[in-house]
């Protein structure tokens, strides 16, 4: 392929670019509205140290991301390490021994593996005597709804789990209105099971976020737009939040506590230019899925397909194309452009990951970064992109990197 092939693709995406356009649009007016309502000043800026009581900024916070995720409350913390550490806090604040918990996607995220007890660990929610049930998708994105329902009339489930990424598997991210949908029939039946989705990767790609009793999420993805240095949330109806508070501070501290050293500007900053940094991520995915496609790949999703992440796929086939593939992200990338990424073993995760993050922030996801298992089909999972000429850059120096530009 030649530069001026991959300009022309380029050209052909301008109408798909218009309506991602459109979305920024709408969650741009979403967030301006929260920050408005809330009334946000100067002060918001302020930090706490030590115990974090009365902290008005982090407390405000917490109440603009209720806003614009459309729940009760949240909790908004930089004490959480990663959104791997958020579900894990809400998993064990909601369940007990002797209750299950259904996972109606499909296996989690390698990450999550171990809360559960799918791989053994003497802290898992196993160990701790919760019980584990599963139900796949069919066809990559479709419920099962008749299992689920036949599992719900026939024992007692204290927790739905839905992950509407698609992690490291090869299916299609869950469309907001496909998970809206399964939660309805599933409300038909059982009232009372609370329902928590996994919404890492998906936040202000739709026009509206899952109508779930708890959603969690990363700050260093979405959410904090390359600016929120760590953290993470979750958001949903006030009673369960206030157990996940007591779960990550202590039982009787909940959400009092907490300083937030400095970095409520940042979250604020983060959340205010989310809108605009995830519509550029989907543009440059959509440009990633019609060259790839182009070029003989297949991609998962096609660019034209709705997208409820910003997470795009593409299947090598071959390990060591893989591997130049993310070698060559990370030599367009910002920062660390030098260096020359391998698989290693990471930990959380059962083979070996290739990772190329070139983040100001390390490990996010929302930054360009291209990432994999290495395991057949030897796909890579491309994610994110602050800036789409950036972005563009970067997977332009990867097409060089495995041969396929000129």
């Amino acid at each position: 392929m030649t530069i001026e092939d991959f300009k022309e693709i380029e050209k052909s995406l301008e109408e798909d670019y218009k309506q991602v356009d459109k979305l920024v649009e709408y969650n741009c007016n979403k967030v301006i509205s929260a920050f408005w309502d809330e009334g946000v000043d100067e002060t918001y800026f302020n930090t706490s140290t030590g115990y974090g009581y009365g902290d008005k900024g982090r407390d405000g916070i917490e109440r603009i991301f209720a806003k614009v995720l459309g729940k009760e409350d949240a909790l908004v913390r930089i004490q959480f390490v990663s959104g791997t550490h958020a579900v894990s806090t809400a998993l064990f604040a909601m369940l007990r021994p002797g209750d299950t918990m259904l996972a109606i996607s499909g296996t989690p995220y390698d990450t999550i593996h171990e809360i559960i007890g799918i791989r053994e660990n003497p802290s898992s929610l196993k160990a701790h005597g919760v019980n584990y049930l599963q139900t796949d998708l069919i066809n990559t994105d479709t419920f099962d709804e008749e299992n689920i329902i036949k599992i719900l009339k026939e024992q007692k489930i204290k927790l739905i789990e839905i992950q509407r990424s698609r992690g490291y598997s090869l299916r299609n991210a869950l469309s907001v209105d496909n998970i809206n949908g399964i939660i309805e029939k599933i409300r038909q039946v059982d009232k009372d099971v609370i329902i928590m989705v996994d919404n890492c990767y998906g936040e202000l790609t739709d026009y509206e976020e899952p109508n779930a009793d708890i959603i969690v999420g990363s700050l260093i993805k979405n959410l904090g737009a390359g600016i929120a240095p760590t953290g993470a949330y979750i958001a949903g109806r006030k009673d369960l939040i206030e157990l996940c508070a007591d779960r990550l501070a202590a039982p009787g501290l909940g959400k009092e506590g907490g300083a937030s050293l400095g970095y409520n500007k940042s979250l604020l900053q983060g959340l205010y230019m989310a809108p605009r940094v995830v519509g550029d991520s989907i543009k440059h995915c959509m440009l990633v899925a019609k060259t790839m496609e182009i070029l003989g790949y297949m991609v998962v999703p096609r660019y034209n397909a709705k997208r409820s992440d910003i997470v795009q796929t593409i299947i090598f086939n071959e390990e060591d194309k893989l591997v130049k593939f993310c070698q060559g992200i990370q030599k367009g990338s910002a920062i660390e452009s030098n260096v020359v990424p391998e698989p290693w073993d990471m930990p959380g995760y059962s083979n070996k990951i290739v990772m190329a993050s070139g983040a100001f922030v390390s490990g996010s996801s929302i930054e360009i970064s291209c990432d994999a298992p290495i395991r057949v089909p030897y796909a890579a999972f491309v994610q994110g992109g602050l800036v789409y000429e950036y972005s563009k850059i970067a997977f332009m120096d990867a097409l060089r990197n495995i041969g396929d530009l000129k």
